[in-house]
């Protein structure tokens, strides 16, 4: 961060700037300042120019007017390759790969465009180090296409490609769209290291609690001006930047109607057993009802995106039962899924849901041609459910004709949904649903979600935005590696446990040996868990067979008062707690580098056993039970 106590100068300043496209202003009067040592949040609503500012300063766009200077001299790059040799990179929203190209080589392609003689043993080498940095030297193997990676590997491999560069000003535009909370914190890791390397940084986000988290000021634009320019963040609120953005107070976010819903007389609209679709989806099971909003929760490669394309016939899968309101389908197409009442929001929106040639009106009736059978498509008696929809939706009813790229990403999610929502499913598989969207759509989407589950459709929402899933969602069902580990109502998980439950089974696998190992050394019963004010939350469990059981099971949540160590539960202090039938307890608390809660690990021992010494069994817990490092967590 700039030290306040000196005016340095900016390594980039951009003045007035301006673009239109045809007779439309996408920028009016762009201003934007950014130093070495400090990361500024770029902020506004869809629409707002962020993004064509970004790709002007980075030689994607050529601006209409205004003015740009670099390092004090003016900007003049003809190009994006003149921008990566002046040291500016961009890692785009809508990454920018060759699908054909190998990892390795899409990390290194601007490379190609440089002087000098390359060496694929150094490159291969610098690309395995930038990816342990990221945490994913496993999860992306080098030479795979880049084309059979999900649209959340090929974000990570656009920040790569960004990092090899070593450029003196980087723009992340929406780096974190796909990416779970642990893989959040891991890229601010790296964010803070460019920063205090003397990089300048730009952070382009929707999510207001990473801006919060990781920017140092902020700049936001409203309709292509800049309306608040260099505000430090600390001086902020939420509701500031939101009346920045929008114009007005939007009031919360998330307005759960139907939380106290008994789900249990409804019938089950969708019911998955034992799914696989090798080498992703291994053994997934899962089922919703009418009118109820359950969310799939997980890290990327957990198998969530794979495990619903399987389900809609996209993907070939090799056993399990799918059950929509109460007769098993077998879709081996699209076509077959939608019409068994079933509607999908893919989560690549470029590639999976837009057809870029065809108009708004063309794109929303898309989904009728496969629903509709006979000569007719059907169109004329959805067209007043679809202007109905659009006015709901915000969405311009007298541009139908015009083209949907033409529009910003949020109106393009708004007509993918609606797409949806005319075939009027029964049930609606979402796959990240507000990815780069504005928290003005945002809202918009999760009220007309709401309704929909009102109505009696059964939603489920797939989300790498844990915040999304808990205050969204009525339900949750955590993946990892491709199982369903963790079926638990929102109310009774937190980012923690989500974050915790959501661990690669590799990561689980050896905690749960340690607990193993800690009950073949003193018996009793070993856990690893959260405890939450009165709840919890058992993620891992090994019990000696010889001694009554402590009834206590993986992914479950269990009032405190209810176990057998209410009292160790809620002291929660150094040293072993006797319950008043006589067990005893030792508990040890666990964090990880920055902090972050990891929960407790136990030992409860029966009445009678032989008890160990607290302070040497307390360091065997915190030194020996870790979480492993990224790098060291297999793919």
């Amino acid at each position: 961060m700039v030290d306040g106590s000196k005016t340095p100068e900016p390594l980039l300043v951009a003045r007035g700037v301006t673009r239109m496209f045809g007779s439309a202003y996408a920028l009016s009067d762009a201003t934007i300042a950014l130093y070495r040592h400090e990361i500024c949040g770029l902020l506004g609503a869809n629409g707002a120019g962020k993004s064509t500012l970004s790709r002007i300063i980075c030689g994607h766009l050529a601006p209409t007017g205004g003015e740009i200077l670099f390092r004090g001299a003016p900007l003049a790059i003809g190009s994006a390759r003149d921008a990566l040799r002046s040291g500016i990179a961009l890692v785009a929203q809508e990454t920018s790969l060759t699908p054909d190209m190998s990892v390795l080589e899409n990390i290194f392609l601007p490379s190609y465009a440089m002087p000098g003689r390359l060496s694929y043993a150094r490159l291969r080498r610098k690309a395995r180090e930038i990816l342990a940095e990221l945490g994913h030297d496993h999860a992306l193997p080098l030479d795979m296409e880049v084309r059979r990676l999900s649209a959340a590997q090929r974000q990570l491999v656009e920040i790569a490609k960004a990092l090899a560069l070593n450029a003196d000003l980087v723009i992340f535009d929406e780096p974190t769209a796909s990416l779970s909370p642990t893989e959040v914190d891991r890229l601010f890791d790296i964010m803070t290291k460019l920063r205090d390397n003397g990089k300048a940084l730009a952070f382009v986000s929707h999510r207001l609690e990473e801006v919060f988290a990781i920017t140092d000021r902020v700049t936001i634009l409203r309709e292509g001006k800049t309306v608040a320019d260099g505000l430090p963040t600390a001086g902020l609120t939420q509701n500031d930047i939101i009346r920045h953005m929008v114009g007005r107070d939007i009031g919360s976010v998330f307005r759960k109607t139907a939380a106290d819903r008994d789900m249990g007389e409804r019938p089950v609209a969708l019911e998955v057993t034992r799914l696989a679709a090798p080498p992703v989806v291994r053994d997934v099971s899962f089922s919703v009802r009418k009118g109820e909003i359950l969310g799939l929760g997980g890290l990327v490669g957990a198998g969530r995106s794979e495990s619903a394309e399987a389900i809609f016939g996209l993907r070939h899968r090799t056993g399990g039962r799918v059950v929509v309101g109460g007769k098993e389908i077998s879709p081996r197409s699209p076509i077959a899924a939608i019409r068994a009442g079933m509607g999908m929001v893919a989560e690549d929106r470029r590639a999976q849901n837009i057809v870029p040639d065809m108009t708004v009106g063309e794109n929303l009736f898309l989904a009728q041609m496969g629903k509709h059978r006979g000569f007719g498509r059907g169109h004329a008696a959805r067209r007043r459910q679809a202007g109905d929809l659009m006015a709901r939706l915000g969405l311009p009813a007298d541009r139908m004709d015009a083209n949907l790229l033409h529009f910003s990403g949020g109106m393009q999610q708004k007509v993918i949904i609606a797409r949806w929502l005319l075939t009027e499913p029964e049930v609606l598989v979402l796959d990240e649903p507000t990815k780069g969207v504005d928290i003005g759509t945002r809202q918009t989407i999760y009220e007309l979600l709401r309704e929909v589950a009102e109505r009696g459709v059964a939603v489920v929402v797939i989300s790498s935005d844990f915040e999304e899933l808990l205050g969204l969602c009525e339900r949750i069902v955590v993946m990892s590696d491709g199982y369903t580990i963790a079926d638990l109502p929102a109310s009774q998980l937190n980012e923690e446990s989500l974050t915790l439950f959501a661990a690669p089974r590799s990561s689980a696998e050896r905690n749960a040996a340690f607990l193993r190992d800690l009950v073949s050394s003193y018996g009793g019963t070993a856990f690893w868990g959260l405890i939450d004010g009165d709840q919890f939350v058992c993620l891992a469990v090994a019990e000696d067979s010889r001694t009554a059981p402590m009834h206590l099971a993986a992914g479950h949540v269990y009032p405190v008062r209810e176990t057998s160590m209410p009292a160790a539960l809620q002291a929660r202090a150094p040293g072993i707690v006797v319950e008043e039938d006589g067990r005893s307890t030792l508990l040890t608390r666990l964090s990880n580098r920055r902090g972050h809660d990891l929960g407790w690990i136990g030992l409860s021992l029966p009445p009678g056993a032989s008890i160990p010494d607290a302070q040497a069994l307390s360091a065997r817990m915190a030194t020996l039970f870790e979480i492993p490092k990224p790098e060291e967590i297999d793919a």
